[in-house]
């Protein structure tokens, strides 16, 4: 009877197993090699947003409707735990596009080329190690398809090898018949910039009704975020004006701040639209269901005290992912996830292992790793302002240590006051009319450290590590930041003019790529360079004189055509690149 018993409960748990998997909206664990079945090399497609929080309904948020993201979450998997490793663009792109922290190779500063001058310094790139290539790199050796379109900002130059093609026309549809793509596509309505007066959308974005159409007249090709609007009468609305909004605690009440708001979920609103539209490309084209599909910000959101902060509101953005044959729809996966992870990842889901410099792990696919325990952040310097804050999170507590405690939070970024809300913020300030809260941000100091209950206290306003029963805790979040900073060899608040020194090994000038030596034996043609880990990108020019859209990354000795010519570049990661050099 007591073994019947045992059978009979072990039944029941298998009953419940089952049910729980086919139940919506419940935490799921992904194994992609044995339940997903993904093609050999499955299409992978990147839509990415900017300064983008949890402000959409699969999310939580229904302010305004999102049809397209909404039907993208119903066919995939949510995934509400994703944090970038700094609150801005350019240092989180850089951790995308390589697999490490930005502070391990230099890239932690926004932006690394800019306020140089201004400072006594030269600009300058980040330098990872000379085995780093990006990651689009690894997938075009893998036989990858791989476009941009058509941000970049990865704190370093783009060796030409790094995609087949980066422009405003960059698309799946220029690729060989059947050749597998990874193509990554931005949106920027939802942009900072977007909540500047005067208000209006980038006419930019008509750009993806021509995907691929490189004979269509992009007038406003390289136009900056804050101009190449249009006026607000052309402005398409997607929620009414007098909408009500829950307007954080950090954030004035007031009839700009609200505005602000409506600007905002009226851009996500476009936004949205604009997925769509290429959401339907991939359709018509057939790829749906032979295509991944992640959707994400490219760190928190645009408001003050969100973006450029260390706190969720400028960390955590949302991610949705939808698998072929929309396997696991509906679900939810709350592990844990970086930055850093989306490298590996990729590698992962074509059946590569990570690299080993590597610093982030695969949360999905042949090599996933076990879910994070932990994930970390860092804020240094923002245009012409320098600070320097770590954090480290787990699925509940958040550590932060000030470096410069002396210094308060809030930096007089120009740009961002550039946002109605800011000039409210610091108005009401002025007028001594901001509550205990909201004046916060303006404190002339900080604490050494920071501890919140991040489920308690979502907006992180109660500082716990002065409390004696949360010891405990802040010595494990303190140990793992110390730990990490060693394991990456992040030096927090080290000179920025030192570090420049340390990137150039103390050489004075940005080093230099070797030019590419090439060779010719047996009707094979060799190219070597003497910068290690330089990448080197080449084109076959025929004897019809043209030159080919995209270099190919050299992988070994060429048979070139009789007659024809080979142009060859080379290019180490933050280094300069060398000069094209022809061979006949």
């Amino acid at each position: 009877m007591h073994k019947n018993m045992r059978i009979l409960k072990i039944i029941l748990l298998v009953c419940l197993l089952v049910t729980s998997c086919q139940t919506k909206n419940k935490d799921t664990k992904i194994d992609v090699e044995t339940v997903l079945e993904l093609p050999e090399l499955p299409n992978i497609l990147w839509l990415v947003t900017e300064d983008m929080g949890a402000y959409i309904p699969p999310f939580g948020d229904s302010t305004v409707t999102t049809p397209n993201l909404s039907k993208l979450a119903t066919e995939g998997v949510i995934y509400p735990n994703l944090y970038s490793t700094s609150g801005v663009c350019a240092p989180s792109r850089a951790a995308i596009a390589t697999g490490m922290y930005p502070s391990s190779i230099g890239a932690n500063h926004m932006r690394v080329n800019s306020y140089t001058k201004e400072r006594g310094m030269p600009a300058y790139e980040a330098v990872p190690p000379f085995e780093v290539k990006m990651i689009s790199e690894w997938l075009r050796r893998a036989g990858y398809y791989c476009t941009n379109n058509y941000k970049e900002d990865y704190q370093f130059k783009a060796p030409v090898t790094a995609w087949d093609e980066s422009s405003p026309y960059a698309h799946w549809r220029n690729r060989a018949e059947n050749q597998p793509f990874f193509s990554v596509i931005n949106f920027t309505d939802t942009h900072e910039s977007g909540l500047f007066e005067p208000y209006g959308f980038r006419e930019i974005e008509t750009r993806l009704y021509h995907a691929g159409d490189r004979d269509y007249n992009w007038k406003n090709k390289g136009a900056s975020h804050a101009n190449n609007r249009m006026t607000e009468a052309e402005t398409p609305v997607h929620l009414p004006k007098d909408t009500k909004f829950d307007i954080p605690p950090y954030l004035p009440d007031t009839d700009k701040t609200r505005r602000d708001m409506w600007k905002l979920y009226n851009n996500i609103g476009e936004m949205d639209h604009q997925v769509g539209a290429v959401l339907k490309q991939l359709e018509d084209d057939g790829l749906l269901d032979n295509t991944i599909i992640f959707f994400y910000g490219d760190h928190g959101g645009p408001l003050p005290r969100e973006k450029r902060l260390i706190y969720d509101s400028g960390l955590n953005t949302p991610m949705i992912i939808r698998f072929p044959k929309k396997m696991h729809s509906g679900t939810k996966d709350n592990q844990l996830i970086s930055f850093v992870d989306f490298a590996p990842t990729l590698l992962s889901l074509i059946g590569e292992a990570p690299k080993p410099y590597m610093q982030g792990q695969a949360f999905l696919g042949k090599y996933k790793a076990e879910n994070r325990t932990y994930i970390h952040g860092a804020a240094d310097r923002f245009d012409g302002f320098t600070d320097a804050i770590r954090a480290v999170r787990d699925n509940q507590y958040k550590y932060i240590r000030n470096y410069r405690p002396q210094q308060g939070y809030y930096l007089p970024i120009v740009y961002r006051e550039r946002i109605p809300t800011m000039q409210e913020l610091l108005r009401l300030k002025e007028e001594g009319k901001l509550n205990d809260i909201q004046m916060q941000w303006f404190r002339e100091q900080k604490p050494k450290e920071e501890l919140f209950d991040c489920k308690a206290d979502p907006f992180e306003l109660n500082n716990l590590a002065d409390k004696p029963e949360y010891q405990e805790k802040l010595n494990e979040l303190s140990g793992e930041m110390d730990r990490w900073l060693t394991e990456i060899e992040d030096q927090p608040n080290l000179d920025e003019a030192k570090l420049i020194e340390k990137l150039w090994s103390g050489k004075g000038t940005q080093p230099v790529t070797s030019q590419p030596i090439i060779t010719s034996e047996n009707g094979l043609v060799k190219v070597t360079c003497e910068t290690e880990g330089a990448s080197i990108g080449y084109k076959i020019i025929g004897t019809d004189g043209k030159t080919p859209e995209s270099w190919e990354g050299y992988q070994g000795a060429i048979q070139l055509p009789e007659d024809s010519k080979l142009i060859v570049k080379a290019h180490r990661i933050g280094f300069v690149p060398s000069e094209v050099v022809q061979f006949n």
